[in-house]
């Protein structure tokens, strides 16, 4: 497993959690999605062999949030 913390700027409530938790937990290989909205991060345990970081960057740019 790998774990990856990506800053994310717009969350600001409940459904930005909801939003980025659910698109990203889809993925194939992710085991855990947390979200810190206070810090705009959200971390990621994964398998790098069935997803990669730009992909979940991608799915979470995708719920219209910025991923740096």
């Amino acid at each position: 497993m790998e774990q990856v913390t990506l800053n994310v700027g717009g969350m600001s409530c409940g459904h930005c959690v909801k939003a980025v938790e659910g698109s990203v937990g889809t993925l194939d290989g992710v085991q855990t999605v947390q979200v810190d909205l206070s810090a705009g991060k959200v971390t990621v345990d994964f398998d790098g062999s069935k997803v990669s970081v730009d992909k979940i960057k991608e799915v979470i740019d995708e719920e219209g949030y910025d991923v740096e």
